[in-house]
């Protein structure tokens, strides 16, 4: 097998000279050198065939009590949806997502039941829920993918959402977590950080990184309303911004052409030492906050008696509704 091959990408590409080859092939969004996405619909796949399996599991018809309290869509037998005063999202009970594998504070620490922490990834409220986080997976996963490779991707996504529930765990004490809204802030929060530390490749730059941040206030502003647990957004969106900045570099700008030429034109080094630097800080910083994190879960303590302001991250109390 040669030396130059990828196993990620499936296996050597001929690399043709042109001027300005490297800023062609890495920052110009219209480049033909890129990973096939498949991990992202696979994702995807996954996460709608386990709300199939939940609203089976759930079976409204049979579990609804009342004569005043109806399946929405009961055409659809025991796939009908929880009655809209229950669950107005279009989706099964809080009852059987628990059973299936929501995130419950107590539930992981008290009842050792630390695989709810990847599991609530895999969960959905409702079919809204459900068909949002997977709209916005497409058009952020996808792009990611294309351009890094499942592996890349799939760590920050995996990661993030285990960080968002780690998070969610230690300030949301009473009420149970579910989504891939953490992985997904991950996501983002990686794009972040690879537009940072990639800065010089990028042409308009400026403007791609003001988009992104206001798409990510807007996120994570919406996430302040009731019943949306943002703790999860917080913690999927730090842990993916310092997983971009330790997965996701990409060679300095002229390293690619001066491979092409004489020994003594050659830049020896990859990438920048900034690059470094991120690189070094940000994995110091995610150690740091897993291992803090899970042991402060696993002692049992509370994260708000450590910031007695941070559950207005999650909801901010107003005239219209109560947190």
């Amino acid at each position: 097998m040669s030396s130059g091959q990828d196993l990620e990408r499936g296996g050597p590409k001929p690399v043709q000279y042109r001027p300005n080859s490297y800023a062609y092939a890495y920052g110009a969004e219209h480049s033909d050198r890129r990973w096939r996405a498949w991990l992202v619909p696979l994702i995807v796949i996954a996460n709608v065939a386990m709300f199939v399996g939940v609203m089976y599991v759930n079976d409204c018809p049979r579990n609804v009590v009342g004569f005043d309290r109806e399946c929405v869509a009961g055409f659809l037998g025991r796939f009908s949806f929880q009655p809209l005063a229950e669950n107005p999202l279009f989706g099964p009970s809080a009852s059987t997502l628990l059973k299936m594998g929501a995130l419950k504070r107590d539930k992981v620490v008290d009842g050792h039941q630390q695989w709810r922490l990847i599991s609530c990834m895999w969960l959905h409220a409702g079919l809204i829920h459900l068909v949002v986080n997977m709209i916005s997976l497409v058009f952020i996963g996808i792009r990611l993918e294309q351009q890094f490779g499942f592996v890349r991707v799939g760590i920050i996504y995996l990661l993030s959402g285990f960080g968002g529930s780690v998070l969610s765990s230690l300030f949301l004490r009473g009420n149970i977590s579910i989504g891939a809204s953490g992985a997904l802030f991950g996501l983002l929060g990686a794009m972040l950080s690879e537009l940072m530390t990639n800065w010089s490749i990028y042409t308009n730059r400026a403007a791609a990184l003001f988009t992104l941040i206001i798409i990510i206030a807007i996120n994570l502003a919406v996430g302040m309303l009731p019943h949306v647990d943002n703790f999860a957004h917080i913690g999927g969106f730090l842990a993916g911004f310092l997983l971009g900045f330790i997965l996701l570099l990409r060679p300095q700008y002229g390293w690619v052409e001066s491979r092409l030429r004489p020994t003594e034109g050659r830049v020896l080094s990859k990438h920048k030492a900034y690059q470094y630097v991120y690189l070094v800080v940000a994995l110091i910083l995610l150690a740091a906050g897993f291992a803090v994190g899970l042991v402060m879960l696993f002692r049992g303590e509370n994260g708000d008696e450590h910031c007695s302001w941070c559950h207005y991250l999650s909801c901010v109390p107003t005239s219209r509704w109560s947190c």
